[in-house]
C-alpha cells in the first residue's frame, strides 16, 4: 500500500509509540486521524503533526460503542476514506493473581482491574476494528487493520489481565485476516516486547538494568523502531494474517 495521502486512524496516537508511528508516516505522506482520551496532549500531538501532515484530533473513550461508531462516521467525512487502523491505545495495570502469607490471602486481582484492562485493550480494539472495516468496505479501499499485541502474550507473572487481552488481539489479527480478505483488507499484529517509553523510564534504575540484561540485543526497543515495522507492515501488501515479535530476543 502507498503511503502517500493514505489516511491512518491511529489509536493512543497522542503520546509513546502511537505517537512515534504518527510521525513516521506523516513524513512518510500519510494522513492522520488521532485518536486519544487525553483531550490536551491530543491537540499539542496533533498540532506539531500538523506541519508535516493533514491530521485531526478526536477525543474517545474507546470502550464506548456508539462513541467510536460515530467517530469513525466523523472521520469518513473529514477524509473522506479509511484506508488503516492501528489499534495501537492499551492500558496496564499490573497484579499478581492472590497474595499470600502463611496460607493466608493478603491481595488478589479484583475483577475491576482485569475488566478494566481488557475493555481498553480488547473492547477498544475490537470496536475500532470492527468499524474501521465498515469504512473500508464502504468506500471501497483495500485496507489493513493492525492490532498492537504484545510479547506478554504468552503469560507473564503479575500480568493475567494484560497477558490475556494481548493473546486476545493477536488472535483476533489472524481471524480478521481470513474473514476480511475478500473485501482487500488485511490484518496483522505486533508484538513489541520491552519498549523505552515513559513508563519504563518511570521504572527504578536497577529494575530498568535487569530487563536489559535479560534482553540479547542488550536494550530496550526504540519507539522508533515500532515504527518503522509498522510502515514496513503497511507497505509490504503480502504479510497478513501474522504476529510479528519485535522484541530484541527476549522470552519470558
Amino acid at each position: 500500500m502507498e503511503l502517500k495521502d493514505c489516511v491512518v486512524v491511529i489509536t493512543g496516537g497522542a503520546r509513546g509509540i502511537g505517537y512515534a508511528i504518527a510521525q513516521d508516516l506523516a513524513q512518510a505522506g500519510a494522513k492522520l486521524a488521532l485518536i486519544d482520551r487525553d483531550q490536551e496532549q491530543l491537540e499539542q500531538s496533533a498540532a506539531h503533526l500538523a506541519e508535516l501532515t493533514e491530521v485531526q484530533g478526536y477525543c474517545v473513550d474507546l470502550t464506548d460503542e456508539e462513541l467510536v461508531e460515530d467517530t469513525f462516521s466523523y472521520i469518513v467525512e473529514d477524509f473522506g476514506k479509511v484506508n488503516v487502523v492501528i489499534n495501537n491505545a492499551g492500558l496496564l495495570k499490573d497484579g499478581m493473581l492472590v497474595k499470600a502469607k502463611q496460607g493466608q490471602i493478603t491481595d488478589k486481582m479484583s475483577l475491576e482491574q482485569f475488566k478494566q484492562v481488557c475493555d481498553v485493550n480488547i473492547t477498544g480494539s475490537f470496536l475500532c476494528g470492527r468499524e474501521g472495516a465498515i469504512a473500508m468496505i464502504q468506500s471501497e479501499q483495500e485496507g489493513l487493520i493492525i492490532n498492537m499485541s504484545s510479547l506478554a502474550r504468552s503469560g507473564n507473572i503479575g500480568q493475567t489481565n494484560y497477558a490475556a487481552s494481548k493473546a486476545a488481539v493477536a488472535t483476533m489479527s489472524v481471524g480478521w485476516a481470513q474473514e476480511l480478505a475478500r473485501y482487500k483488507i488485511r490484518s496483522v499484529a505486533i508484538a513489541p516486547g520491552v519498549v523505552d517509553t515513559d513508563m519504563t523510564r518511570a521504572m527504578k534504575p536497577e529494575a530498568q538494568e535487569r530487563l536489559k540484561q535479560a534482553i540479547p540485543c542488550g536494550r530496550l526497543a526504540h519507539t522508533a523502531e515500532i515504527a518503522q515495522t509498522v510502515r514496513f507492515i503497511i507497505e509490504n501488501d503480502y504479510i497478513n494474517g501474522r504476529v510479528l515479535e519485535i522484541d530484541g530476543g527476549l522470552r519470558f
